[in-house]
């Protein structure tokens, strides 16, 4: 099943659409409503969104009925579409009551002031990532969304673009950034930081695993 019409949908690169397990088919279920819910709202098709975003209609179609994950970077496609974010749609998701899930303060919502994840935490993330996992290092809607990649693709894929600014800080293995046509290496201690609306990718240059923490400023869709 193809995610993209014209252009991939990675987190930093490559393609996604992977489907769902077992493991993650609640996080992935609660996805799809929150995605189909805001579209209806908005009297939105799932032919208008697919437009939008730059997806194929039978993938969000998948997305929404929870049988396939997004990648980030689709996924921040389809809520600038909706007028949201990606962060606010990971947090609708972010499953409640299982034994998978952080509970009680080290849970945080999106207006407590201290959310704590855990290294053993397992909760699943809505989001897939190319080449390796991703995970969401924050719970609920924050002013900024840390996440941290392992594993990533070696080619580049097509760019990246969203309105909050980055950081990009690599923990482990060497990776390339490209930034506008500009490219940067990083190896572990280094980091990048750039503004928002620059398109940006990134891979692996490395024969080790690479391991990266990447804040996104969460900012709205820009009218």
């Amino acid at each position: 099943m193809s995610e993209r019409r014209n252009a991939a949908a990675p987190g930093p690169s490559g393609t996604s659409g992977e489907p769902v397990t077992d493991v993650s088919e609640d996080v992935a279920l609660r996805l799809g409503v929150a995605i189909r819910t805001r579209r209806h709202k908005l009297g939105l098709t799932l032919v208008d969104v697919a437009s939008q975003a730059g997806l194929s209609h039978p993938f969000l179609s998948q997305l929404e009925r929870g049988l396939a994950r997004p990648s980030m970077r689709s996924l921040s496609a389809i809520a600038a579409t909706l007028g949201t974010t990606a962060q606010v749609l990971m947090a609708e998701a972010e499953p409640t009551g299982t034994a998978n899930s952080v509970s009680g303060a080290d849970r945080g919502s999106s207006t407590a002031p201290v959310s704590v994840v855990r290294a053993d935490t397992q909760s699943p993330d809505p989001v897939d990532s190319p080449g390796g996992t991703v995970r969401a290092l924050v719970r609920g809607e924050r002013a900024m969304l840390p996440v941290e990649f392992v594993g990533a693709p070696r080619d580049f894929d097509e760019y990246y673009q969203h309105p909050g600014e980055e950081f990009v800080y690599v923990v482990h293995g060497e990776i390339e950034v490209d930034i506008e046509g500009e490219l940067h290496t990083a190896a572990p201690g280094d980091s990048i930081y750039y503004a928002g609306g620059l398109r940006h990718r990134w891979r692996s240059t490395s024969e080790e695993e690479v391991h990266v923490v990447v804040v996104q400023q969460n900012l709205p869709p820009r009218s």
